[in-house]
């Protein structure tokens, strides 16, 4: 049990942490694009996104890090949940320090890129 737990917290470090580089790098073009996009061309660009790190991560990981099939549908649905609420916190976060807060800050957003890598390892991993 300790070690399932441990793998589900090793994969949600993983999606949060390409979720983070995907902000900084966004945080850092936003200035110049201040009026909002399209929502559903911004949910596409994120699941792009998504798609792009799965594919990174597993250059990185290529094994999937939770065995068994039904512990990997499991993690496949409760890991993007909890990247989306922890981007939703940082969201909360940026937004009372005064900080520009972007579309990955909100839930659906963060949970789209977070369920696109996802569903890449869940595809692709070994």
């Amino acid at each position: 049990m300790f070690e399932f737990l441990f793998e589900i917290v090793i994969e949600i470090l993983i999606q949060l942490f390409f979720e983070a580089l995907v902000e900084l790098g966004l945080q850092s073009m936003a200035e110049p694009f201040r009026r909002p996009p399209n929502p559903w061309l911004a949910a596409l660009g994120y699941g792009l996104l998504g798609l792009i790190a799965g594919g990174i991560s597993l250059w990185l990981f290529p094994t999937y890090l939770v065995g068994g099939e039904t512990l990997r549908i499991v993690n496949l649905v409760l890991t993007p949940v909890a990247v989306g609420l922890l981007m939703c916190l940082m969201g909360a976060w940026r937004a009372h320090r005064g900080q520009p807060v972007l579309r990955i800050d909100r839930f659906a957003y963060g949970y789209l890129f977070a369920l696109a890598l996802a569903l890449t390892r869940f595809a692709f991993a070994d």
